[in-house]
């Protein structure tokens, strides 16, 4: 089988660890990178001889791929995810999916429609304590879940990023769409579940006008409650997930790995420990399961529905957080629908 020909949209710090990943993935290669700036996109695209551009329709126009990566500011993904489906080229876009819902669908309609696959980053699924977590849950090691803890604590003061970051017309949002992305994800993931209500609270600390900390409770199907807390508070970078279950409890830290705490008193199992090549084996592992859903192997691991029922959550955050109330989600009883 031809190797599938790879194009980068976007070259920044997570654009590199893409093309690292293609470096060691079987059957994949770096063909074309396209960054606004032409110096970002060579550094990337040179131990890869791949064509340069400073445009993502030159990109697609020029024939060099089957498939692309997109890695740009989030309100920017929409429309160039469903260029690239009008095209015909297969796409993995990166987390969040887009700023809202709507475009979600856009995109999810636009690969439909052109017969091509729509893959969301949601990089969570591929890290192997977090992966580790998700195969004891399903083998029924905890009994079914009854709650989930999650806090990330993470510097989002202007510098600590890219500048586009802290720009709503680029960004979306503050941390919550960032950073709170990920505690959506592994909640709904972990889980199993829909959301169908958020209560949330957000402030605004800093000159930027973008939340700073969220503490949001999201109320999941079968009762399940998830409360999360994202913060850029000036506190040690914490990254800690805790799933209570009928028979046991879950803990993921990072730091330490993904741990199982039986009730019955046997102690605790390790399920996976971190290791310090974590993120860029979840990056080879889900370039891989890209690549087995361009060929047809697999359907893809994070489908464009999935992705679109995290970002209905963090629609719904931002609601509850401009509201001060309770908020149903898109679909459930009495909620609008988008």
């Amino acid at each position: 089988m031809t190797d599938i020909r790879l194009g980068l949209i976007g070259a920044g710090a997570v654009g590199v660890l893409h093309a690292e990943a293609a470096t060691a993935t079987p059957g994949v290669r770096v063909t074309a990178v396209c960054d606004i700036a032409a110096d970002t996109a060579g550094r990337v695209a040179g131990p890869h001889r791949a064509a340069v551009f400073t445009d993502h329709r030159d990109l697609i126009a020029s024939g060099t791929v089957d498939a692309v990566i997109v890695n740009t500011p989030h309100t920017l993904h929409t429309g160039i995810v469903t260029d690239c489906a009008t095209a015909g080229l297969h796409v993995l876009v990166e987390k969040p999916m887009a700023t809202n819902s709507a475009d979600c669908a856009r995109m999810e309609r636009a690969c439909e429609d052109a017969g091509v696959v729509l893959f969301v980053g949601h990089i969570q699924h591929f890290l192997p304590p977090m992966a580790a977590a998700k195969a004891a849950v399903d083998a029924g090691a905890l009994g079914a879940p009854l709650a989930v803890v999650d806090w990330r604590s993470t510097d989002y003061r202007t510098g600590s990023r890219p500048a586009w970051f802290f720009d709503p017309a680029l960004s979306g949002g503050g941390v919550f769409i960032n950073i709170g992305t990920h505690c959506v994800d592994r909640l709904l993931w972990l889980t199993g579940r829909r959301a169908v209500a958020v209560g949330a609270r957000a402030t605004y600390r800093g000159d930027t006008g973008l939340e700073t900390d969220v503490l949001a409770r999201v109320e999941l199907e079968d009762g399940i409650v998830g409360h999360l807390t994202v913060t850029s508070a000036l506190l040690p970078a914490r990254d800690e997930l805790t799933l209570i279950g009928e028979r046991g409890t879950l803990r993921v830290c990072r730091g330490t790995g993904a741990t199982l705490h039986p009730d019955d008193g046997s102690g605790p199992v390790v399920l996976a420990e971190e290791a310090t090549d974590d993120v860029p084996t979840a990056f080879r592992n889900q370039l891989a399961a890209f690549a087995a859903a361009v060929r047809g192997q697999e359907p893809p691991a994070v489908p464009a529905g999935y992705g679109r029922q995290v970002i209905e959550v963090v629609e719904g955050v931002y609601r509850s957080c401009g509201t001060g109330g309770r908020t149903l989600l898109p679909g459930r009883a009495g909620a609008p629908v988008a």
